[in-house]
């Protein structure tokens, strides 16, 4: 008993801190304006969006893939600046789209915590997976986005082939992370939606046991409960 006390009381103090500092996607480390400043050659091309500019380094010989003091590649750099066009020239030029900075993000997962959807299109379109597992977490893009309510990704992302139960290290899938990360909001219910729309599994549990439906209902979300109960949660 005093056991299961003890790992109750973890979970409540853990989903705090999460809920506090913004959740598992609050990770991400963009590159603040200091560290932009000082970039250069690809990474300063990238935050730039000097696709012309990168175009003649690659060209030149430069290798596609550098790292600054975070682990982030021009790739990493140019999706958190929005920078489409210096997205396509280090694509053709040979970024690793799959890489991962040192939070263990990449490029894809960046656009989706960004809510940023037409980057997050260029990236599919050019090959980059909506299957990986990024994260400290050991999570994915469409778990990140599920916890922040960004429906249109979501979308998106099922439609790439994301693992839809995928299970991360907090025991969470995209489905539980949207009802306990989120607000009960419009957009959250939406993924919710899209979620069980694409036959998410409403029946895989937290590490307390707790269904999706449980959690709902312990939460009054009552549109996201008639979801669920409509999808064939167990009651």
């Amino acid at each position: 008993m005093r056991r299961t006390l003890h790992r109750g009381l973890l979970a409540a103090v853990l989903l705090a801190s999460l809920a506090a500092a913004g959740g598992p996607a609050a990770a991400q480390t963009p590159p603040g304006p200091a560290e932009a400043a000082g970039y250069g050659g690809l990474h300063a091309a990238a935050w730039q969006g000097d696709a012309a500019r990168i175009a003649r380094l690659l060209a030149a010989g430069a290798e596609p893939n550098p790292r600054d003091g975070n682990g982030r590649t021009p790739l990493h750099v140019a999706a958190f600046a929005r920078q489409r066009d210096a997205i396509r020239a280090l694509a053709k030029g040979g970024a690793g789209l799959g890489a991962l900075d040192h939070d263990r993000y990449d490029a894809l997962t960046i656009a989706a915590v960004a809510d940023d959807e037409a980057t997050l299109a260029l990236l599919l379109q050019l090959g980059a997976s909506a299957r990986l597992v990024t994260s400290r977490y050991d999570g994915s893009a469409l778990i990140a986005a599920a916890h922040l309510g960004h429906d249109g990704v979501v979308r998106q992302l099922i439609a790439a082939g994301a693992p839809l139960d995928h299970v991360n290290n907090l025991h969470w899938t995209a489905l539980i992370e949207a009802i306990v990360l989120g607000d009960g909001g419009p957009r959250h219910v939406a993924t919710l939606e899209a979620l069980l729309d694409a036959g998410a599994d409403t029946q895989l549990a937290d590490r307390q046991g707790r269904t999706p439906l449980v959690l709902a209902r312990s939460r009054g979300y009552e549109p996201m409960v008639r979801l669920l109960l409509q999808a064939g949660a167990a009651p």
